[in-house]
């Protein structure tokens, strides 16, 4: 008999601290309060849909019958509710390395797109070599018309 009155005791034992642990547990509310310190808000939100329909409307004008249109607005209301739930540590990091390196991407994709169009648009400057021509003949009729004696 003795083992089965330690088996019940150890039952009873763990029945109690199951107990407890659920008595003592937090509640949603808890929760709650904590998401709120941390920034959560649940905003109701509303919203009006403009619906337009278009009936139309039969007369009789002397012998025959006659269809006018009339347009009829009608306005709705919805509403519902919006979290915002605040980032994370994690999160915020996770983000600004995106755009950090974006941001590394689109400089590099500038460069190269500056390079590229630096080399596209290299045309000779024609001015330039017929300057240097006339300064190379002029200088070549200076030497030979003044040359000093030695």
């Amino acid at each position: 008999m003795t083992g089965c009155t330690s088996r019940l005791a150890v039952s009873s034992v763990i029945l109690s601290l199951l107990l407890a642990i659920l008595a003592t547990s937090c509640s949603a509310n808890y929760h709650l309060r904590k998401a709120f310190k941390k920034g959560y808000r649940c905003d109701e939100v509303a919203d009006t849909i403009q619906i337009t329909s278009v009936d139309s409307i039969p007369y009789v004008l002397r012998d025959s019958i006659m269809w006018e249109r009339v347009l009829v607005q009608k306005d709705t209301i919805v509403r519902y509710k919006r979290s915002f739930v605040p980032q994370t540590r994690f999160e915020k990091r996770i983000e600004y390395k995106l755009k950090r390196d974006t941001l590394r991407m689109i400089e590099k994709v500038e460069v190269v797109k500056w390079k590229t169009e630096k080399r596209k648009n290299v045309k000779p400057n024609i001015l330039l070599l017929v300057l240097g021509f006339v300064v190379g003949m002029i200088t070549n009729w200076l030497l030979r018309n003044f040359k000093p004696t030695l």
